[in-house]
C-alpha cells in the first residue's frame, strides 16, 4: 500500500483542521480502509425506526447525516481527482444543508444508503492508491480555498469521523 504523507496547514484552509486532526499521523490509505470497514459495521446496526430520529428540532434525521457523509465524500473524491488531474478550473463550494434538503435521504433504506457508502469508499480508496508523490500534492482552489490532493483525503476522513462521533454521542448511544 502507497504511502500518502500528512498534508501540511498551508495544503488546506484552516477551517478543516479540526477534520485533518481526527486521522493523526496514521497512514491515510490504511485509516480510509479501517475506518470504512468499522463505519459499515457501526452503520448496519442501527435500526429501521432510528433513521428518522433527530435528536433536536431543526437537526438532520440519521438518514440526512448518512447521506451528507456519502455526499462530502462524493464532493471531495470530485475535488481531489480534478486537482490530481491538474485541472487548475477554480471550483465552486456547495450548500450542505441544501443538498441534504434535495437528497431525499429520509425516502431511503439503510441498506440503500449502506450500498452506497461502500461502492463509493471502495472506488475512492482505489483512486487513492494509485496517486504517487507528485500527484498528491497537487493543489487546487475550490470554494475560496487551495487544498492539495491528500489534504482532500484526509478531510474525506475527518469528515466521516467527525460525523460518526456525533451520530454515537447525539443520535444512537
Amino acid at each position: 500500500m502507497n504511502k500518502i504523507n500528512k498534508p501540511a496547514p498551508a495544503e488546506y484552509a484552516h477551517f478543516y483542521s479540526g477534520y485533518i486532526s481526527e486521522v493523526g499521523d496514521e497512514n491515510i490509505l490504511a485509516f480510509l480502509k479501517k475506518q470504512s470497514k468499522e463505519f459499515v459495521e457501526y452503520i448496519k446496526q442501527i435500526p429501521d425506526e432510528k433513521l428518522l430520529y433527530k435528536y433536536e428540532a431543526g437537526k438532520w434525521s440519521v438518514a440526512e447525516v448518512l447521506g451528507h457523509i456519502i455526499d462530502t465524500e462524493r464532493v471531495m473524491a470530485y475535488r481531489a481527482l480534478r486537482f490530481a488531474r491538474g485541472d487548475k478550473a477554480i471550483l465552486s463550494g456547495y450548500d450542505q444543508d441544501e443538498y441534504v434538503a434535495a437528497g431525499r435521504f429520509d425516502e431511503r433504506s439503510l441498506s440503500s444508503l449502506v450500498a452506497e457508502f461502500e461502492g463509493l469508499r471502495v472506488s475512492n480508496l482505489e483512486f487513492a492508491q494509485t496517486l504517487n508523490e507528485e500527484e498528491s500534492v497537487r493543489t487546487g482552489e475550490a470554494n475560496g480555498a487551495v487544498f492539495s490532493v491528500r489534504a482532500l483525503l484526509y478531510v474525506m476522513a475527518g469528515h466521516l469521523q467527525h460525523h460518526w462521533d456525533i451520530l454515537q454521542q447525539r443520535y444512537l448511544d
